[in-house]
């Protein structure tokens, strides 16, 4: 832009000096034709003039409003001979035409502001002031040829002044506009860079939150990753519990009867077998109960449709009825009335379940409370008992409970916390949002 904008300017004054100097001289040129043209019209008939047109013309260039205005006077023929001149010294002498010369002899005026390189400008130059030199073709009245050319300088101490002030203003123009344009771009390049500003700031804290979020995918994979891992191992340890309770309870119940039943077919005493067919009915009844027991450890078709707060008093009612133990209860804030995901409330049930039985079984069932909390679509459940405790960050071995209750809520995408310490009692919660449960397909 500056490079432009010099340019331009330039430019501009160049024109403007070059336009300010041609109508000058156009105007003094006509003027001074009017006056001179008329004393020149023997240079058609002869190659001078005669002393009568010599001294018009001196009394013209000297009391006259022409004379005060011009300050020299040449009057050129055809080939570069002087014929009249202000200064006596260079009448009748021939110099080189000049291109501005030639140009005036095609007819045209030709102006220079204060140029004085020619070889017959030397008086001029020793003036010591700027002068304007117009070359103006004279001619012929009738015919309207070139029979001569005037070169006359004309005091441009004003017109200096003007084509000073011309270029002053030309300069403020075209500087106030390049500062204009500089301006609105500047202002164009400001409002996109804080755009873009901005929308960088806008792609960083996306990324940030991406990265955020991957980590927690991260995370949540290598959850999903362990809590499947010990699944499957506590998969394989209630498969060989189950196996255990069955080998242990059912069949060896049912290898009882077996035994009897070979004993009845040897024995002939009838009070005898009488007698061993009640034995074989008792051992049939207690491993039907046994299966029947493990049957509902395995399955719960009672809590199907049930709200959270049923499941909830479900489970506390059959651990009472069971172990005869006392349970405080408490449920805060409007529990859900419709019924939950089923995977959600068997994680409640099982949670409960075997939360109650570790109170039972670890704390005799000491002060045991249940409590339930529904605060923003976000489910709250803890158990918390008033027995020994234990150190809850170091791991107990051998057990399933607390690890498998982690792992089936961590697998549903709940959080699950155990806070306890030796002589003050445990307290196990899990947390839900309820909004991000994924319902039964």
């Amino acid at each position: 832009m500056l490079v432009g904008m010099l340019a331009l300017g330039f430019w501009v004054v160049a024109k403007i000096e070059e336009g300010v100097t041609r109508n000058t001289a156009n105007a003094t040129a006509l003027y001074v034709e009017s006056v001179i043209a008329p004393l020149s019209q023997e240079l058609k008939r002869s190659n001078g003039l005669s002393p009568a047109a010599m001294r018009a013309l001196d009394e013209v260039l000297k009391n006259t409003a022409l004379g005060r205005r011009v300050l020299s006077f040449k009057l050129w023929l055809d080939g570069g001979r002087i014929v009249y001149a202000t200064n006596p010294e260079l009448q009748g002498k021939a110099f080189p035409p000049t291109d501005p010369l030639k140009t005036a002899w095609g007819g045209h005026v030709v102006a220079h502001f204060d140029a004085l390189g020619d070889a017959e400008d030397a008086p001029e130059r020793a003036i010591g002031i700027p002068l304007l030199e117009i070359y103006s073709p004279i001619r012929e009245v009738w015919s309207g040829n070139v029979i001569g050319v005037a070169e006359f300088y004309e005091d441009a101490r004003e017109l200096q002044a003007n084509i000073s002030a011309a270029r002053r203003q030309s300069w403020l123009v075209v500087g106030a506009a390049a500062l204009a344009t500089a301006a609105a771009l500047f202002g164009v390049v400001l409002g996109g860079s804080r755009t873009i500003e901005r929308q960088q700031l806008a792609l960083k804290a996306r990324v940030a939150e991406l990265a955020l979020l991957a980590a927690d995918n991260q995370a949540l994979r290598l959850r999903v990753q362990r809590a499947s891992s010990r699944a499957s191992a506590l998969n394989e340890r209630y498969l060989r519990r189950i196996s255990a309770e069955l080998h242990d309870g059912p069949a060896q119940l049912v290898g009882f009867a077996a035994l009897r039943i070979e004993s009845i077919e040897v024995e002939a005493d009838t009070a005898r077998r009488a007698e061993e067919v009640v034995a074989i009915r008792a051992a049939l009844a207690d491993a039907l109960r046994d299966l029947r027991s493990i049957s509902r450890g395995l399955a719960l078709p009672e809590i199907e449709g049930m709200a959270l707060s049923q499941v909830i008093e479900h489970a506390v009612a059959t651990h009472r009825t069971r172990t005869g133990a006392a349970v405080t209860v408490a449920l805060a804030g409007e529990l859900p009335s419709e019924a939950l995901p089923r995977s959600l409330r068997i994680c409640v049930y099982r949670f409960l379940q075997e939360g109650l039985n570790n109170v039972y079984r670890h704390a005799g069932g000491v002060e045991a409370r249940v409590q339930a909390e529904v605060t923003a679509d976000q489910l709250d459940l803890s158990i918390a008992d008033a027995g020994a405790g234990f150190e809850a960050d170091q791991p107990r071995q051998g057990r399933l409970g607390l690890s498998g209750m982690r792992d089936r809520i961590e697998s549903l995408g709940g959080l699950f916390q155990v806070d306890s310490k030796a002589g003050a009692g445990t307290r196990i919660a899990m947390r839900f949002g309820l909004n991000e449960v994924q319902h039964d397909v």
